[in-house]
């Protein structure tokens, strides 16, 4: 899909683009770590592609089709805004820990599967032991 777009800017953890008609579409940064985390510099170290948006210096991407996904557009509460909000928390490493498949966890955070109160437990368990044994951290 192609798009012309006529801004792009970023604000509020969010990423905009105006197009050519007229729309103002916006994506949460938090879908996009890199961009979350990158400087004013390499935000703007941007081109527009045929499909999509590029940032060679940071190696990210975006389809211009995806400003369209609502599922872009802030992360769900709980385990998905929890994941996305901290890109340290590996979702394969928090899944051993856990005991259950990575495949199972990134479902939960994507939205895919819904977990039991038990298992939202043991997740939210797991977090908290994480930062528990990384606040005992001494050097």
């Amino acid at each position: 899909m192609k798009m012309n777009i006529l801004k792009l800017w970023f604000e509020d953890g969010r990423i905009y683009v105006t197009n050519d008609k007229g729309e103002t579409l916006y994506q949460s940064l938090k879908f996009y770590p890199r961009l979350l985390v990158a400087t004013d510099e390499q935000r703007q170290a941007y081109e527009f592609e045929y499909f999509g948006i590029r940032w060679d210096c940071i190696d990210e991407d975006m389809s211009y089709e995806s400003f369209y996904y609502e599922d872009t557009k802030e992360p769900a509460p709980g385990i998905q805004d929890a994941f996305l909000s901290n890109p340290e928390l590996n979702i394969s490493a928090v899944a051993r820990r856990m005991g259950i498949q990575q495949s199972l966890l990134a479902s939960y955070i994507k939205g895919s599967k819904t977990p039991s109160p038990e298992r939202r437990k043991l997740i939210l368990d797991t977090i908290h032991e994480i930062g528990s044994s990384l606040m005992a951290v001494s050097f």
